[in-house]
């Protein structure tokens, strides 16, 4: 009878830990360094430096720390929606030009499916777009959230500088507020541009985002 073989914890779940470390020592690092260049600002206004863990209620972290995690989850949406009926020839981040797909296939309910593929109904509508409504309301949480830390951090340094405190609704039509969400915005398309051409001509071996090393360039998909 053969055995079966089993896989330490690590060795099934390495990649998820790995980014979660880098993003905990990543977050770690900015809210440390934000904090001080933060109360640098403080000091040059001639008022009181404030606590690391005052810091994390302040607008400079809120915005700055939502301001990354919107565009991040803004690029990870529209990548998982339009990748749906989008192609690229060559890419080997498209599904195949004119070809039937195993995700596009309707989902039978095994014993092995999940259990909103199971149970059917609305739950099963609901499941088929999970991983996209999961992004997108993320998105829009961490865009609400930037919002609330750059009007707040505007009042900061209005106050900085003796001027009035400006309302929500102000704050929303003024440039700054876009400037800081366009110039977020812009760098994860061209990202997503950039890996979608790039691995139409490029190849990485033993990478599940690569073609082949040996596949032709016209070659359109993974597998």
């Amino acid at each position: 009878m053969e055995t079966k073989k089993t896989y330490s914890f690590f060795y099934r779940n390495g990649l998820s830990l790995v980014f979660l470390g880098l993003f905990i020592v990543s977050l770690g690092m900015q809210c440390f360094t934000g904090w001080k260049v933060h109360n640098e600002e403080l000091l040059k206004a001639n008022l009181p430096t404030l606590g690391f863990m005052q810091y994390f209620s302040t607008g400079h972290f809120i915005s700055a720390t939502f301001e990354n995690f919107e565009s991040e989850f803004l690029q990870m949406a529209m990548y998982v929606m339009l990748t749906v009926g989008l192609r690229q020839w060559g890419a080997a981040e498209s599904k195949k030009l004119g070809e039937a797909e195993d995700v596009d296939r309707e989902p039978q309910p095994g014993p092995n499916a999940p259990y909103p593929v199971r149970k059917g109904g609305w739950l099963l509508k609901f499941y088929q777009s999970s991983l996209s409504i999961s992004f997108a309301l993320l998105f829009f949480a961490s865009w609400a959230i930037h919002f609330y830390g750059s009007w707040k951090k505007h009042n900061t340094e209005q106050s900085f500088d003796g001027m009035p405190m400006d309302t929500a609704g102000a704050y929303f039509v003024m440039p700054e507020f876009w400037f800081e969400t366009f110039q977020n915005w812009q760098s994860e398309f061209l990202s997503v541009l950039a890996i979608v051409f790039f691995t139409i001509f490029l190849r990485q071996k033993g990478s599940p985002e690569s073609k082949p090393v040996d596949a032709p360039h016209s070659k359109t998909g993974k597998s």
